[in-house]
């Protein structure tokens, strides 16, 4: 008899983006003429910076060429690429961050969910609330969440709930945790937490011997100077936290696929006898069995984004994002709306409006303006009442998305 991993009927019916695919293409079946405007799951609009496109084409002329050709290469990835992420995202800011540190992989969705595999199923895991739903299902899956109950939270899995009535700042658990996953600049709030406010966290984790999955994807859209850009900037993170990083929302990988993880070497978990285990060599081994790398085109891509004009297209497209995000913010704060997010971040949380639900303001944009968000309430329990929309769109379908919102009544 085939058993299966009974965790997954655990799971609810289908994710919450497949929910919103399935919604919206009901709706174009019965409008085709609509023009919608899609302003609810996180995928880019702008194509890859040019430097990184060259770089792609060169790479691939060097696979033709016996020469040059590349086969299998290194799991943690090529160390033209790691050197320029451990010299330009940390090493210019300061951090000692040594290349045997960086794990470049396909995605920081794979890597968040995947970092369960080198850590215990009886680990107490802690989430701020609303959250990436990533977090959440892979706990499910591996069996550390428990039972799902009719408040929608799962009974083993500890909620910081993130509200406008707490500022969008976690309190710490009152509850002994081991996992504590810190999303800054948030998905899907788009609110961030200062040095201190994270410091405060950092210093917790320590005191309590826990682990913070930092999920910094959105480090690059970071604006204000008091945030910090990673989690290391916090003396003693390197001693409890392990940072995930992307190339998706920042150079346009959301199809190409590039990302990286870092864990340092003081890092260390503990077995159940009390002895010390570095967690960078458990990643390692983990990654090397159980990944393959990311191409080798893919990789020189990455590395471009790295060089003087590949920083600066990069930054171009991300002031492209923070200014339709600036629309967004002041177009729905001029209507009346109460709005979070969208400073430091691309993604914009909105208050529904009249008391409606996360879901009724959902379909209420879809079927009277053609406007796509995501509901709050699928990122948990604390987002209903609140809808996310992202500045991924056109700068022209966001005006345009605000100046249907303008015509109406709210």
């Amino acid at each position: 008899m085939i058993l299966i991993n009974e965790n997954y009927n655990k799971l609810p019916g289908s994710y919450l983006f497949s929910d919103i695919a399935r919604k919206v293409n009901e709706f174009k079946t019965a409008h085709p003429e609509a023009n919608i405007i899609r302003l609810g799951i996180g995928d880019v609009t702008k194509p890859l910076p040019a430097a990184a496109i060259e770089a792609m084409h060169k790479a691939v002329d060097e696979m033709a060429d016996s020469a040059t050709f590349r086969g299998y290469g290194p799991e943690q990835g090529y160390d033209f690429l790691v050197n320029a992420i451990a010299e330009n995202d940390y090493r210019s800011r300061g951090l000692d961050i040594a290349t045997d540190e960086v794990f470049v992989s396909d995605g920081s969705k794979s890597d968040t969910g995947n970092i369960g595999d080198i850590l215990g199923l009886d680990n107490i895991v802690a989430i701020t609330d609303p959250v990436y739903p990533v977090y959440v299902d892979t706990n499910v899956m591996a069996g550390r969440a428990g039972e799902l109950q009719t408040n929608g939270k799962w009974n083993k899995i500890v909620y910081l709930p993130c509200t406008a009535e707490n500022g969008f700042i976690p309190s710490f658990p009152t509850e002994k945790v081991d996992i504590i996953y810190l999303c800054y600049p948030n998905n899907p709030t788009g609110t961030t937490l200062t040095k201190d406010q994270l410091a405060v966290w950092v210093e917790y984790a320590r005191q309590n011997k826990a682990l913070i999955l930092f999920d910094s994807a959105y480090e690059a859209f970071i604006t204000e100077s008091d945030v910090p850009h990673s989690i290391y900037e916090i003396e003693g993170a390197k001693e409890v936290a392990i940072e995930f990083r992307s190339f998706s929302k920042t150079a346009g990988f959301t199809g190409t696929r590039c990302a990286y993880t870092v864990i340092p070497k003081e890092l260390m978990g503990y077995t159940k006898s009390g002895e010390k285990a570095s967690l960078n060599k458990l990643w390692n081994r983990r990654h090397t069995t159980k990944f393959n790398g990311v191409p080798y085109i893919i990789q020189r891509a990455a590395e471009a984004c790295y060089s003087p004009e590949g920083k600066k297209q990069v930054q171009a497209t991300i002031n492209y994002y923070l200014n339709n995000a600036k629309i967004i913010r002041e177009g729905l704060t001029a209507k009346g709306l109460d709005v979070f997010g969208g400073v430091n971040s691309p993604y914009i949380w909105v208050k529904t409006p009249k008391g409606m639900t996360s879901w009724a303001f959902f379909d209420y944009l879809l079927n009277e303006l053609n406007i796509v968000g995501t509901p709050g309430v699928g990122f948990g329990p604390s987002g209903e009442g609140y809808l996310r929309l992202t500045a991924f769109g056109t700068l022209e379908n966001t005006k345009e998305a605000i100046g249907r919102i303008n015509e109406i009544s709210l």
